[in-house]
């Protein structure tokens, strides 16, 4: 379904001239500590960093007030009550106090390669968004991350899955980075977008509840929107830490929401982005 436009090389670079961070998290605060020391170490540091919290308690609370001093000014979240698994609700809170003009969504266990911001940032072209990779740790190898292990991964790490996908150099991404993108490949773990776009299409469809596949719909109405989609191969790189499945299986609920966006060719859910118009500030709860 997916269309890629060119390789990463194929035109004049437009870069994002401010560039916001969405994490989700829920409830592993250990993870999302690793995460943000990562971001920490970025060649290219995004502009702001959100954290999109899906009804998390003291525990989270507590690291969070605690980075806000290592990233004085550049640390916000936003907090919605517990009520299920809302990551489309949390992630539209996220991007609506999002001041950068190219947002970077990924989830709270994914450690970021040092030039996962600055790769996703040269990437970045009018008119497609950034489909990146998540290299997989073993359930061994995170818990000695968990465990103290230092944030800066690479290729040969032990305890990696897909270690070919952890490999970052820009000749393969270059040769590597022009497949069409099956929609099976889409994860909104690690996604990069002109924040025109997503209000364009009015973000993730909040009618989606529960596990999946609210990342495949939001990617199938940017597709007929126009908006293409650049399967990112060999940069910005994240590693994606064990934990168990989360995915209820094969008869799932929500499928019916994303078969009724590719029979339609919907471009823009009712229930999304513009369901969150506030002033631009973060650190509230919805």
């Amino acid at each position: 379904m997916m269309r890629v436009m060119g390789t990463v090389a194929a035109s004049r670079s437009i870069g994002p001239h401010r560039i916001s961070l969405v994490i989700t998290t829920y409830e592993w605060p250990a993870a999302l500590g690793l995460v943000l020391a990562s971001v920490e170490r970025q060649s290219r540091l995004p502009d702001e960093v959100i954290v999109a919290d899906d009804g998390s308690g003291d525990a989270t609370t507590a690291l969070l007030d605690a980075w806000r001093e290592r990233m004085p000014g550049r640390l916000h979240r936003v907090w919605q009550r517990n009520e299920g698994f809302r990551a489309a609700r949390v992630r539209n809170l996220g991007l609506a106090v999002a001041t950068g003009d190219y947002v970077i969504v990924l989830d709270g266990d994914m450690v970021l390669h040092p030039e996962f911001v600055a790769d996703h940032a040269a990437a970045a072209r009018p008119g497609r968004w950034v489909q990146g990779v998540r290299p997989r740790l073993s359930q061994a190898a995170t818990r000695a991350m968990l465990d103290g292990g230092a944030p800066d991964l690479r290729w040969w790490q032990p305890g990696l899955e897909h270690r070919w996908h952890a490999v970052r150099a820009g000749w393969l991404q270059r040769l590597d980075s022009k497949r069409r993108p099956r929609l099976a490949s889409i994860k909104s773990c690690n996604q990069g977008y002109w924040r025109a776009d997503l209000e364009r299409v009015n973000g993730f469809d909040e009618r989606f509840v529960g596990w999946g596949p609210e990342d495949k719909e939001l990617a199938a109405r940017l597709d007929h929107a126009g908006v293409e989609c650049l399967y990112l191969k060999h940069g910005a790189v994240a590693y994606h830490l064990w934990h168990p499945t989360r995915s209820p299986g094969a008869a799932n609920p929500n499928d019916r929401w994303l078969q009724e966006t590719l029979a339609t060719r919907a471009t823009r859910c009712e229930l999304g982005l513009d369901s969150h118009r506030v002033p631009a500030s973060a650190d509230r709860a919805a």
